[in-house]
């Protein structure tokens, strides 16, 4: 994997809002984007930055999902909730051009608008938005944080994330060498916070992850508990959630888990999935998605 080094100082309004956010939270706080050892990421164009808007059309906050098929994205639950619209930019460096004097990214046209010329082709609209029932993180280890976002403009491309089959982690939960599992993330947003200042790229970017855990107290078969930041591997960071866990070095497509929280606001140490391998979680899927749409997401066998 080639190492991005490029740094673009300051994060923006996007990021001075989720952040906010997240500093009044103290045990589990939203999480999102990659830090540490990551790289551009130019395998997963189905992975797109999430701009969601309140009631009124405004700016409300910004997050990560994931394509299962080409009007049907997958992100976090705590993405959806209290957002009105969405919409989803799909450029891997979607919003690395963003001016704080325009406000906007011009090539793009994030956060406000579609580029002339790219809706439906690499930006998409909605104002269809499903939470399966998240309602604050108080509820580790079962935050129910998955969100459904259905576009409103089909965003075809050559592939599409798949889902991991029902239990495909249940067998890493007693395995022996368990922490040999590697794990790709993928996300936009923060990839450096600290108590001085924040370092947002707006790019799509992933990193390599090992599994920690599947059972621990904030686990407990709802979350896939990874170790990121330090030799050789990324992680997750705060304010840009929902990007996917693939179960996988890079190339893989195969989605176990969204991108939810960590016990640590500034970027370090573990990061939590929730596990979107449990059968719940498919049957909220299907129930919010045409008998068509779901038909065509595609699920990866258990190994």
């Amino acid at each position: 994997m080639r190492i991005w080094k490029k740094l673009r100082a300051g994060g923006g309004a996007a990021v001075v809002l989720a952040m906010a956010a997240v500093l009044a939270l103290t045990a589990a706080v939203p999480a999102g984007a990659v830090t540490g050892d990551y790289a551009e990421d130019n395998e997963h164009p189905f992975v797109g930055l999430v701009v969601f808007y309140g009631p009124d059309g405004a700016f409300h906050h910004r997050c990560s999902g994931s394509l299962l098929m080409p009007t049907v994205l997958l992100t976090a639950g705590h993405c959806t909730a209290g957002a009105s619209s969405a919409r989803v930019y799909f450029q891997q460096d979607a919003g690395a051009d963003w001016s704080p004097e325009t406000g906007t990214d011009p090539d793009t046209g994030y956060p406000g608008a579609c580029a002339d010329g790219t809706l439906g082709t690499e930006c998409a609209e909605s104002h269809e938005l499903y939470n399966y029932g998240y309602t604050s993180m108080a509820a580790v280890p079962e935050t129910k944080d998955v969100g459904l976002v259905i576009l409103e403009q089909p965003i075809m491309l050559k592939e599409y994330a798949r889902l991991a089959a029902p239990g495909t982690l249940d067998a890493l939960a007693t395995r022996r060498g368990q922490q040999e599992t590697t794990f790709t993330v993928s996300g936009y947003g923060i990839s450096e916070a600290n108590p001085v200042s924040d370092t947002s790229f707006r790019e799509r970017l992933m990193a390599e992850s090992k599994l920690t855990n599947l059972t621990s107290a904030s686990a407990d078969g709802y979350n896939v508990q990874t170790n990121g930041n330090g030799k050789g591997r990324g992680g997750t960071c705060t304010a840009d959630s929902g990007g996917p866990l693939f179960y996988g070095t890079a190339e893989s497509n195969t989605i176990a888990g969204i991108t939810s929280f960590n016990h640590n606001r500034y970027c370090k140490g573990t990061n939590f999935s929730y596990r979107t391998d449990r059968q719940d979680v498919i049957d909220w899927i299907r129930a919010n998605t045409t008998e068509s749409e779901f038909a065509q997401i595609v699920f990866a066998p258990a190994v």
